[in-house]
């Protein structure tokens, strides 16, 4: 779901990527689509028959970082009743996201370069090392640069990741996304809940295009799925009154002086 020019060349600096095996660092604000694109570099890549294993970092508490990542064997700690491989290992052969990896402490850093480096990896509680076979994609929407100057990322990891960058423009940046992605979002939002194909008023048009969307493509997804939701038994268009309260204002405010056609989001 791309139209804006800047995008198409982005992804299309992905797909000659993808056919190297280095890793990769996507940059860009929180919602601006890292996992997508990460997601495609996989499929861009000779690993997409493999696993794509997708990993929140900033979700996993710091104590179960090391295990969660590189496993642990029966009885490496309180709880511990079975050995288990941790994700490196499942997306060995295929493709490892690690989604805002600056969240991840540096004893991890440390152990997550070696895997990059020698392709190995141990297991908490294991001494002897195991082999994997995989290609990292990470992901932050934090200034990774500032963080190494402060100490608080590991510069030698840093630079291998970083040597293949990928910079996703905010959605604000993307008027003709914006259009193309709250068409799709709607149509599919109507298809789930079993109604009628639902078209954009030029109301809900211009609020559309005049947000800021701080939170971006994930954010755009909340509003039409809710607008879908709310809009009334019979009714053929989203209106103001369907969308979230702060977008209604902003239209209201810019009605007469709209920013874009809403034929684009027809």
């Amino acid at each position: 779901m791309i139209a804006d020019p800047a995008m198409a060349r982005l992804y299309e600096l992905a797909r000659r990527l993808a056919r190297a095996a280095i890793p990769i660092l996507i940059l860009g604000e929180t919602g601006a689509g890292k996992e997508l694109a990460a997601a495609a570099i996989h499929a861009f890549s000779a690993r997409a028959d493999g696993p794509f294993v997708s990993v929140n970092c900033a979700a996993i508490p710091e104590a179960l970082a090391e295990s969660e990542l590189f496993g642990h064997a029966r009885g490496a700690f309180s709880g511990a009743v079975a050995a288990r491989p941790g994700h490196l290992e499942v997306a060995s052969g295929g493709t490892l996201f690690l989604d805002e990896i600056g969240e991840l402490s540096p004893a991890v850093q440390a152990k997550l370069l070696r895997a990059l480096e020698n392709g190995e990896l141990t297991r908490v509680g294991e001494t002897a090392p195991r082999t994997v076979d995989l290609r990292i994609v990470a992901a932050t929407n934090r200034d990774l640069e500032r963080e190494v100057t402060e100490g608080r990322f590991r510069s030698d990891l840093f630079f291998r990741l970083g040597s293949a960058r990928l910079e996703l423009p905010p959605l604000r940046d993307r008027p003709r996304d914006i259009a193309l992605l709250a068409r799709t979002v709607l149509d599919d939002a109507c298809r789930r809940l079993e109604r009628p194909p639902l078209a954009l008023s030029i109301g809900a048009a211009v609020a559309l295009f005049r947000h800021d969307w701080p939170g971006n493509v994930r954010e755009l997804r909340h509003v039409i799925e809710y607008a879908a939701a709310s809009a009334q038994d019979g009714a053929s268009e989203i209106e103001i009154w369907h969308l979230p309260r702060t977008l209604a204002a902003v239209a209201r405010r810019t009605r007469d002086t709209p920013g874009a056609s809403p034929d684009e989001v027809r």
